[in-house]
């Protein structure tokens, strides 16, 4: 029987602890036997999970059985995964084994050097800090999961089920994956990716010298604006201008725009029943169509398919 191993790592964030335990406990193969062996091991006996507290009924040698290792967040990510996880961690991925995070845990295994070359990703939130603190990992801040064969990391909570659905589709076939959705109450495979979910450029971005034009832009997307209006309003140059973005934001001026253009479009679509062709209007793209080109592509779905999953329910029905 395949062993799933979770791992109990101080502070763990007890969702992404319970999502693999739950999906990969439930999993039935067509005979009706259970298809994992699970088993939540950590270093100590107790472990505190935010408000609460999980007995751990085995220890860290549990890893040397485990055929998949997962690793959860852990709600503080300031405070580094003690070394006795790392080597751990280390130590079983030398030997061969399937290690998975969901969310944050992305992080532990960067700490442990088992992202370094691959593509990975993690919460949206926290993307940028796996980019800075381990620039040897290439981060995918947009999909729900990255499956790169013995290490496979997911996005925020709820892709940790995508992910451990995936993991079961991956050994047993369609048929088990597709039952343990059904169980789960979920969709085996979800259009999009974590694009969707993203906040782009917030209206209070941190940034240096760029918080006045910023505001500026937030409230004039709705123009036709062109790169010499928005260094006017910013009193500089056009080249500082582009500069002072590139360097602050990591994005040129336009582009800035348009991201802010797509969450005020998201906004809509979420809570108006404004056309496409209206929004696309009011955020100030020149045309549907080329708004729904860059919808498409910041958000990995359509304008249509985002209302119809983040739009008010009386709406969608």
């Amino acid at each position: 029987m395949h062993t799933i191993v979770v791992l109990a790592v101080p502070d763990v964030i007890a969702f992404d602890l319970a999502t693999p335990v739950e999906v990969f406990g439930r999993a039935r193969l067509p005979d009706g036997r259970p298809a994992y062996r699970v088993v939540v091991c950590g270093a100590d006996s107790v472990v505190d999970a935010g408000p609460i507290r999980i007995q751990v009924e085995a220890g860290l040698e549990e890893l040397e059985r485990a055929d998949t290792v997962v690793v959860p967040g852990r709600n503080d990510i300031t405070v580094p995964t003690p070394p006795v996880f790392i080597e751990a961690l280390r130590t079983a991925a030398a030997m061969g084994t399937r290690i998975a995070s969901i969310c944050v845990g992305a992080l532990t295994l960067a700490e442990a050097g088992l992202l370094d070359g691959r593509r990975a990703t993690t919460h949206w939130l926290t993307a940028d800090t796996l980019a800075r603190r381990h620039p040897a990992v290439e981060v995918d801040r947009d999909v729900l999961y990255v499956d790169a064969g013995n290490i496979v990391t997911s996005a925020g909570a709820a892709a940790g089920l995508d992910l451990c659905l995936h993991l079961i589709r991956r050994d047993f076939g369609m048929a088990v994956a597709a039952d343990a959705s059904r169980l789960a109450v979920a969709p085996l495979h979800r259009s999009g990716g974590q694009a969707q979910f993203v906040v782009r450029n917030p209206p209070r971005y941190a940034t240096a010298t760029l918080e006045g034009v910023l505001a500026w832009i937030e409230k004039n997307t709705h123009r036709d604006l062109a790169l010499a209006d928005i260094a006017q309003a910013a009193h500089t140059s056009v080249r500082t201008l582009t500069r002072r973005f590139h360097t602050e934001t990591g994005q040129s001026p336009m582009e800035w725009v348009t991201g802010v253009r797509i969450r005020h479009a998201q906004e809509l679509l979420e809570t108006t029943d404004h056309s496409v062709e209206r929004i696309a209007h009011q955020v100030g793209f020149a045309s549907t169509g080329n708004f729904r080109t860059h919808f498409g592509r910041l958000v990995g779905v359509s304008p249509r398919d985002y209302r119809a999953t983040f739009g008010m329910s009386e709406r969608r029905t």
